[in-house]
């Protein structure tokens, strides 16, 4: 059965002659279609999902500068690297499920999701004294009193949170193994519409403070998990979901050992951010600075969601174009997604540009902070156009399968030149959050032009050849219990 479904894999999709006798422009737009039919769905997933952490710190925002500089400390620095550790561990799942799906070893992906909810759940207790600690930990960390008091309170708010994205990341990738992504916008949807209203309801009728607010957020992060669970657990995947099992328990440190490996390029990757808020906080004007840059990583994290929606597009079409054995095909997807994600990026440069400190008001109203937000838009401009290129060829590279190589890139390039250089740019030299900003910016820049050269040098006829042995070795039947089964 493995070599048959191989050689089929193999014979899938028309052949590289075909293609070659299209037009420009049907090849172009049948490729756009292809692409928009995953990066929409992405996208709007990742705003609905996003838009929770954003609209929370808007009405905290409002309540006082010092709530809004501990809420961006909380869920910039230590959500984030609590939450990258876990979305990195949770990515194992999307391997094995596709590993599983693709064997059509079907029972075996609730096996995979259970036991993935195991080491997740074990991970996020170990991770439980960092929002414990939260105050004594800023305060290790050179952070303002009055704002590390409150970030310890708001902390605590954010455990919750943190277990709710165990199920959130685990369900969207072993349903996305089955192309049932459908559901996952729909609830996001929902529970976007239902965050707004209890917001206003709890913070600005009813006068519950920060309490509303993140209790609010809750709420929104669990509704779809309750969805999403309805919709397994009721018949949603009757051919993946067989019941919970003690199977689960069985063979649990291959899983740990690849949840701890495919965590590392993407760590890297949101922990950057989450350092130049570090950095901020140790400056004159602390306050002001982190609040006027929160709003800017927040803004710039909007953009990001469109990107890593194109990101998840870039894998999905270089992965399939390689799967078929289509080199052209492959370096096609590559030049249209690319193309397409840098002019959204580049219409966004121009508007916040022209609109520059107008936006901060929808998060603050601090006009010391809307004047450093204007200040900081030119920098915040550049580093959308930036992130309109980059993710989407780190997507190129997952699809091609190489992540230990982009893993390498993001520390040379992240934390051997980005970091030092705006610590020196913003202390030594004394440019404060501009200087630390720049110093990130030319460290995405050298990470970018790496992966340009990288995809540019890159022989694709030889990623077709990789590509197939790969598709040979995942059919098969992996994990021990599977084959017991089988027999």
């Amino acid at each position: 059965m493995p070599s048959d479904l191989y050689t089929k894999l193999l014979q899938a999709g028309p052949k590289e002659e075909a293609e070659g006798k299209e037009s420009l422009k049907q090849r172009l737009w049948t490729e756009t279609k292809k692409l928009w039919i995953v990066a929409g769905p992405a996208i709007f997933t990742r705003f609905s999902t996003f838009g929770i952490s954003v609209i929370s710190q808007a009405f905290i925002g409002h309540i006082g500068s010092t709530e809004l500089a501990a809420y961006a400390l909380v869920s910039t620095v230590l959500f984030r690297f609590c939450n990258g550790i876990l979305l990195g561990m949770s990515s194992a799942l999307e391997t094995l499920c596709g590993q599983a799906y693709g064997a059509r070893q079907h029972h075996m992906l609730g096996i995979y999701l259970q036991r993935s909810w195991i080491v997740l759940i074990l991970s996020a207790v170990l991770l439980l004294p960092i929002y414990i600690f939260t105050t004594p930990l800023l305060l290790l960390l050179g952070q303002a009193e009055a704002v590390a008091a409150v970030a310890g309170t708001i902390s605590l708010w954010f455990i919750p949170v943190t277990f709710s994205n165990i199920f959130s990341y685990t369900f969207q990738m072993y349903l996305q193994a089955q192309s049932k992504n459908s559901v996952i916008a729909y609830l996001a949807a929902a529970s976007l519409a239902i965050h707004v209203f209890l917001s206003w309801l709890l913070t600005v009728k009813l006068q519950l403070g920060v309490g509303g607010a993140m209790a609010s957020m809750i709420l929104a992060f669990w509704i779809p998990n309750f969805g999403q669970m309805a919709f397994v657990l009721c018949g949603g995947c009757p051919e993946t979901w067989k019941g919970f099992s003690v199977a689960a328990f069985k063979d649990l440190f291959p899983v740990v050992k690849l949840s701890l490996s495919s965590g590392v390029m993407l760590c890297l990757e949101l922990w950057y951010n989450t350092i130049l808020v570090l950095l901020t906080g140790h400056m004159k004007d602390a306050e002001v600075a982190i609040d006027a840059l929160s709003i800017c990583l927040n803004i710039n994290g909007w953009e990001m969601m469109i990107s890593f929606g194109f990101l998840a597009a870039a894998s999905v079409r270089i992965s399939n174009e390689l799967g078929r054995g289509s080199a052209k095909a492959a370096k096609f997807a590559v030049v249209v997604t690319v193309a397409t994600s840098l002019l959204i990026g580049s219409v966004l440069f121009v508007m916040f540009l022209l609109f520059r400190g107008r936006v901060a008001y929808i998060f603050t109203e601090s006009p010391e902070v809307a004047r450093a937000v204007a200040y900081l838009s030119p920098l915040l401009a550049f580093s959308i156009l930036l992130n309109s290129v980059q993710p989407v060829l780190s997507g190129v590279a997952v699809g091609a399968g190489w992540q230990s190589v982009v893993a390498y890139v993001n520390i040379s390039c992240y934390y051997l030149i980005g970091i030092p250089l705006g610590a020196v740019l913003g202390y030594a030299i004394g440019l404060h959050v501009t200087g630390v900003w720049i110093g990130m910016l030319v460290g995405t820049l050298a990470q970018t032009v790496v992966l340009v050269l990288i995809t540019w040098r890159t022989d694709w006829d030889k990623q077709v050849d990789l590509a197939a042995s790969r598709v040979k070795k995942w059919v098969l039947p992996g994990d021990e219990s599977s084959r017991n089964q089988q027999a």
